[in-house]
């Protein structure tokens, strides 16, 4: 058992697997990667279609609850999160978006230099393998080739309904894109995901399995981290449980969280960096009073219609058990078919309003549907009997906040979560625009034509009110928590400074979806490795400057 290293990096999820490794390039840094979970090893994970089976499995998802949302009619609302090697990265849909640039570019406004659009492209870039980069070497500027990561260019292989979608899109005036992550990605079109070779690209394939054998880098996996360790305001090691037994390692140089955004800022409150009234209330001695930490909690909410056809669709190919037979011996010849890919085929950024700046909603549409299961019980290889689709969206950048604490300084206690959705008028009038929205894609032609009934809400529910009483009956999350741990100027409404420091504490940084100023306009995941490929680099930076 290693006692001291020079970085002890926790959690090894999708940003903890990229500092890892990259900061044990070079080879006289020795990095110990903590993992509260396991091995990903696991055919469910590995599968691109069967993350459908990890949804529920708490031997890899910390399976957490929120508390209940006023605004959602006091629902509460189911958060998965990985407890596994790779992360929420080896449980998530793979869908892989950037978001827009003005999305960072509001970063490096709010008094985070170096975090515009310009600066952080080159980290995108520098971590993919793409499919659509042009040219040789390291792609095209935009898009990045031979990196770790790869991104897969699914257009070819979505099932034929989606291109009913897309020009229904077309029909009614929105751009049709080939690339959402290029430089015209307002629109509808197909995702782009994150699989090699038929097989899911998480971070921890792309980054971490490929070095796991050099000498300087040490994977501690079923590591419960129960509290950082401080000579005076200075993080010195990492005290966690293993087996049954508390240990230490110790950090030369920094420690650094890479928890995720419920991770993180729960393990900061446990070690006395918070906000100190919370932190006397459960008896923790106070290191640093920092009360932005587990507040400015951000979420995508969304809700989804359902709608029966009149022509196959992917419900055909995976209820039927000769169905299934079939997509497994096609993905068992050449890697291909549906068990290839994510359900949430297409999709699209759309403006609520023509004058608008940006677009306000990203759109999803599913060739497949779940009415007849709970979602308990609901499996992406048991979908319903009948052939049907689903249309979602989510409002890409909400206002509404919340927050997050400890209950208690038992360090395996889960947190309270409240995501405070609907929070705001902004919020509220983008969910009724965005509900008709919907409305208005399924009556669309050539969408319309094959339409034999709306499942889900009904028929029955037609005025304003009655969409909006139905979206707050059934709307739930994207699965997109950030922000909990903000980077910003100011150590009164933020967590981290520009360079993912900790404010007022030496040897300690974060970097994950948590310390997002804002969080972007589409999925986080995309996102949050270039996060980490930053931040990798700020480290080794100040190493070499020291």
């Amino acid at each position: 058992m290693i006692e001291e290293v020079d970085y002890v990096v926790v959690g090894a999820g999708t940003a903890g697997c990229v500092v890892a490794s990259r900061l044990s390039e070079d080879p006289w840094t020795h990095v110990a990667l903590l993992e509260a979970g396991g091995s990903d090893l696991s055919l469910w994970i590995q599968l691109p279609i069967g993350y459908g089976r990890t949804f529920f499995n708490p031997r890899i998802n910390w399976m957490f609850e929120t508390e209940p949302v006023a605004a959602l009619g006091g629902r509460t609302s189911y958060w998965p999160r990985g407890k596994v090697v790779g992360g929420s990265g080896s449980i998530n849909a793979m869908v892989h978006v950037r978001g827009f640039p003005h999305d960072y570019d509001a970063w490096a406004d709010a008094g985070n230099p170096g975090w515009g659009w310009r600066d952080v492209l080159p980290w995108f870039t520098r971590s993919e393998d793409h499919d659509l980069a042009k040219g040789h070497g390291q792609g095209d500027g935009f898009h990045g080739r031979g990196g770790p990561q790869h991104v897969t260019d699914m257009s070819a292989s979505v099932h034929p309904l989606c291109a009913w979608f897309l020009e229904t899109g077309r029909t009614m005036g929105h751009r049709v894109t080939v690339d959402f992550n290029g430089p015209d990605g307002e629109g509808f079109g197909i995702y782009q995901i994150n699989t090699r070779g038929g097989w899911r690209a998480s971070t921890a394939n792309a980054y971490y399995w490929p070095v796991r054998h050099r000498r300087n880098l040490t994977l501690i996996r079923k590591a419960r981290v129960m509290r950082l360790l401080f000579e005076g305001r200075r993080a010195v090691g990492v005290a966690f449980r293993q087996g049954g037994r508390e240990r230490v390692i110790r950090a030369r140089r920094e420690v650094v969280l890479c928890a995720g955004a419920i991770g993180s800022p729960q393990i900061l409150q446990l070690s006395g960096v918070g906000d100190a009234a919370l932190l006397m209330r459960h008896g923790i001695p106070v290191v640093a009073d920092l009360p932005a930490v587990g507040q400015n909690l951000q979420d995508h909410l969304a809700v989804s219609y359902f709608y029966r056809t009149s022509v196959p669709t992917l419900n055909n190919v995976l209820r039927p058990f000769l169905g299934k037979l079939a997509a497994a011996a096609r993905y068992m010849i050449d890697r291909r078919g549906p068990l290839s890919m994510s359900v949430n085929q297409a999709g699209g950024f759309v403006r609520a309003r023509p004058e608008d700046a940006h677009p306000a909603f990203q759109l999803y549409f599913s060739p497949v549907s779940y009415t007849r299961t709970p979602i308990a019980a609901r499996r992406l290889l048991n979908p319903d009997p009948f052939p049907a689709f689903l249309l979602s969206f989510n409002a890409c950048r909400p206002t509404s906040r919340g927050h997050l604490a400890i209950t208690s300084a038992d360090p395996f206690a889960a947190p309270e979560i409240h995501p405070n959705y609907l929070a705001t008028d902004h919020d509220i009038a983008e969910a009724r625009m965005g509900v008709r929205l919907l409305r208005d894609i399924a009556r669309t032609r050539p969408l319309a034509d094959i339409i034999v009934e709306e499942l889900q809400p009904g028929a029955d529910v037609v005025d304003d009110e009655a969409l909006f009483a139905d979206f707050r009956a059934r709307a739930d999350t994207v699965y997109h928590p950030t922000s909990t741990c903000r980077m910003g100027p100011d150590p009164r409404t933020a967590v981290v400074d520009a360079r993912l420091r900790v404010h007022g504490i030496g040897g300690l940084r974060v970097i994950d979806a948590s310390i997002f100023p804002q969080v972007t306009s589409g999925n986080t995941n995309a996102p949050t490795v270039m996060v980490a490929e930053k931040g990798a680099a700020m480290l080794a930076e100040d190493r070499n400057l020291r």
